[in-house]
């Protein structure tokens, strides 16, 4: 288990203590819950910067790190429909498209044996819906059609991202294909 792989698994134990926290810790529970996703936030980073800078990147740190975001992700959308602060279908939009990409993350590695690496646009989607989701949770009096624009926002780059994702995979899974039609 290497460096980047333990922050993973580090993220998925955050998940419930961010539950609880913003649950369970009274007055200040948005601003304490706040902090461990911010915790929760750079560990991803700082992961992947250490995986890529000194080469640690593995097969397992490719299915664990999004799935630490992805659960985190999840919890804290459902933390913020449970609290009124966002509609629930802003968080069902995101459902389906994580859920799309993660049958999709399946598929590929089993046609094509890996996972490709997030790209720009993804890290810029999941960076401003970190930040949106965070701003939400600190201000939870912000009017509830600002939240919404934001959240929508946040969506249509997260969609934008997944676009992206479906393009290469469609690509690759092509790709597979003529090579093996090619080998017989």
């Amino acid at each position: 288990m290497n460096v980047p792989n333990a922050l993973s698994l580090l993220r998925l134990v955050m998940v419930p203590v961010f539950c609880l926290v913003y649950f369970l810790a009274g007055e200040y529970a948005h601003y304490l819950a706040g902090m461990v996703y911010a915790l929760a936030t750079f560990t991803d980073f700082l992961d992947g910067y250490i995986a890529r800078k000194y080469n640690l990147i593995s097969r397992l740190g490719r299915i664990l790190d999004p799935l630490a975001d992805k659960l985190m992700s999840f919890a804290v959308l459902m933390s913020l429909v449970i609290k009124g602060l966002i509609p629930w279908w802003a968080a069902a939009i995101y459902f389906v498209k994580e859920a799309f990409m993660g049958i999709g993350a399946l598929v590929q590695y089993k046609k094509v044996d890996d996972v490709p690496p997030s790209n720009f646009l993804g890290k810029f989607s999941t960076v401003f819906f970190f930040s949106v989701c965070l701003l939400i949770m600190l201000l939870p009096w912000m009017d509830t059609w600002i939240s919404t624009a934001l959240v929508c926002l946040a969506l249509a780059f997260t969609i934008a991202a997944f676009t992206t994702y479906l393009a290469k995979f469609l690509r690759l899974t092509k790709d597979k294909k003529t090579n093996h039609t090619r080998e017989m």
